[in-house]
């Protein structure tokens, strides 16, 4: 039976988590070079577009739909155009709210998630070849995952892993295949030689505060429905969000003496991707342990292991929430109580049972081994087919003239050449 109640805090929650993703964007323009912020910005604002449009088609019906052939990879295509998807009666998922506001919730994490990915990519990818990349990534990547971890005999599913709200399917799979994929494409000009700063701090902070406020609409409205359920999980992101915050700017201060304002809110960020797949799961008094732990991790990630192995993983999409997300899919196996949410068949490690915790390691694996080898698949076909890199001049004279011919400033002198 619908219950308006739900439905209107999904309604608020889709439109919250759909404006992450121009939050994203501004978030990642702030920390490129000026002379590369439109099309960094375009990068992540065509996701919304062309993910909406491959949702409809057949991304839902991948996802969502009865699984086809019984392995657990995809659904069938009996959703396809939004077939058999009401406005006005519950679907499979959910029984207060109608089957197409789940679709349109559910599409919001689509559209966020190459959005994310992108990041990895920033200043030396053609446009075109970027837009066939993330089409590609959506059917044969983030489609499948979906469907492996929440749909109707998928087979992360069927392990009795638990993933509330996209630890595996939305942080892992972005990060991960953002490193492979940044590997394929190689290093900017001059990485490792010349400094990269970012030209709009504040532009920044803007992104980083929509994404904050959004994420409790993202992993609250992740319940389904407005209940105690959703509290657990905007209370835990609170928790582990500023926890991290404080962990990241401890980290600063013993290391540099000083702390920065791109180090609190890169820390308040993985806090919440750490905490995503275990909101609905974890009590609240582990929260800050998620979220203090996942700095240090993160950290040691995205300054050591990047610089020791040279991969330009542009805006860290790897380091923040590919190793994020990992964390955060251990620690809800470790954490987890079914009293909390009995989805989790069993409680997490800390509380004596290894069930979850091995289930929640076998999905990570599957997560991180398919994501790898689809994402190098598609990125070899790309190059074989078509130049994916632009040229000298263009990554010279900056993105945005070279793949837009738009400027973001038009006093741009060329300071940050």
């Amino acid at each position: 039976m619908l219950n308006s109640g739900d439905m209107a805090f999904m309604m608020i929650c889709a439109m919250l988590v759909f404006f992450m993703t121009p939050g994203l964007a501004l978030f990642y323009g702030g920390m490129v070079r000026r002379k590369n912020v439109i099309n960094t910005l375009m990068s992540v604002v065509f996701c919304c577009g062309l993910a909406t449009i491959l949702w409809f088609l057949f991304g839902f019906s991948v996802a969502f739909a009865p699984d086809a052939g019984g392995l657990g990879f995809i659904g069938d295509f009996s959703h396809a155009f939004f077939n058999g998807i009401s406005a006005t009666e519950a679907g499979d998922y959910a029984e207060g709210i109608p089957g197409a506001l789940f679709a349109i919730f559910q599409l919001m994490f689509c559209i966020i998630t190459p959005a994310i990915l992108v990041g990895a990519l920033s200043g030396r990818m053609r446009f075109k070849a970027m837009f066939i990349f993330v089409a590609a990534w959506l059917t044969l990547v983030y489609f499948p995952l979906a469907h492996m971890v929440w749909g109707e005999g998928g087979l992360i599913l069927n392990l009795g892993a638990v993933d509330f709200a996209g630890g595996n399917v939305i942080h892992i799979s972005s990060g991960v295949s953002g490193l492979v994929a940044c590997l394929f494409l190689g290093s900017r000009k001059g990485y490792g030689i010349r400094s990269y700063h970012p030209h709009n701090i504040p532009l920044f902070l803007i992104g980083g505060a929509i994404l904050w406020v959004g994420w409790f609409a993202f992993n609250g409205g992740s319940a389904l429905a407005a209940d105690g359920l959703a509290v657990q999980a905007i209370v835990n992101s609170m928790l582990s969000s500023a926890a991290a915050m404080m962990s990241w700017m401890a980290i600063e201060s013993l290391l540099y003496k000083k702390t920065t304002l791109m180090g609190a809110v890169t820390g308040a960020i993985i806090g919440l991707v750490a905490i995503t797949p275990g909101a609905g799961f974890v009590p609240f008094w582990s929260a800050p342990v998620i979220g203090i732990l996942v700095s240090p991790i993160c950290f040691f990630f995205m300054t050591k292991v990047k610089l020791h192995f040279g991969y330009d993983d542009a805006l860290d999409a790897f380091g923040c929430h590919g190793i994020g997300g990992i964390w955060g899919g251990i620690a809800t196996g470790l954490f987890a109580q079914t009293s909390i949410n009995p989805v989790a068949q069993w409680n997490g490690l800390f509380f004596g049972d290894t069930k979850l915790f091995t289930a929640q390691l076998l999905a990570i694996i599957i997560t991180i081994v398919y994501a790898v080898v689809v994402t190098s698949v598609i990125m070899f076909v790309l190059k074989k087919v078509m130049a994916i890199r632009v040229d000298t001049e263009s990554e010279d004279v900056g993105l945005d003239i070279g793949e837009h011919s738009e400027q973001a400033y038009a006093a741009f002198s060329g300071i940050d050449q």
